[in-house]
């Protein structure tokens, strides 16, 4: 009996370090830090996105805020292209059709296609810190 149990204890603990063995296998070490700047018609917008997008289609897309300019993200290694977004408030609107409705924001992109949804943008990610500052035109 005693036996028996130091046999299930030795397997178990196998069962576990093979777990934490596989699980350190699968993580994703082909992704690296890219941070920068972004600044639309000379002046770092409060509030924005970035997306990364493989051009091969093997890794998944990534992407983050924009703060007062700045953005640091994992994005996978490789060619990316790169979606920004900037959005502005042009007005308001109720949520609802009752007279305490909350109002939302209306909001209109700054930036033109060629730098989102048709983006021209791209980067060619290499493993180590990458550092890629945008200066775009709204126009």
């Amino acid at each position: 009996m005693k036996e028996r149990l130091i046999s299930l204890a030795r397997a178990s603990v196998m069962a576990v370090l093979a777990t934490l063995f596989l699980a350190a296998g699968c993580s994703d070490t082909n992704e690296t830090t890219v941070s920068g700047t972004v600044t639309v018609d000379g002046t770092p917008p409060k509030k924005g996105s970035i997306a990364f997008i493989p051009l091969d289609g093997q890794a998944r897309t990534s992407g983050g805020t924009i703060t007062d300019g700045k953005y640091e993200t994992q994005v996978p290694i490789g060619k990316q292209r790169v979606e920004i977004r900037v959005p502005k408030v042009v007005g308001q609107r109720k949520l609802y059709n009752t007279p305490d409705s909350p109002l939302q924001d209306i909001l209109e992109e700054v930036l033109p296609p060629k730098f989102n949804s048709e983006s021209e943008l791209h980067l060619d990610v290499q493993s180590g810190i990458n550092v890629k500052d945008y200066q775009l035109k709204s126009k």
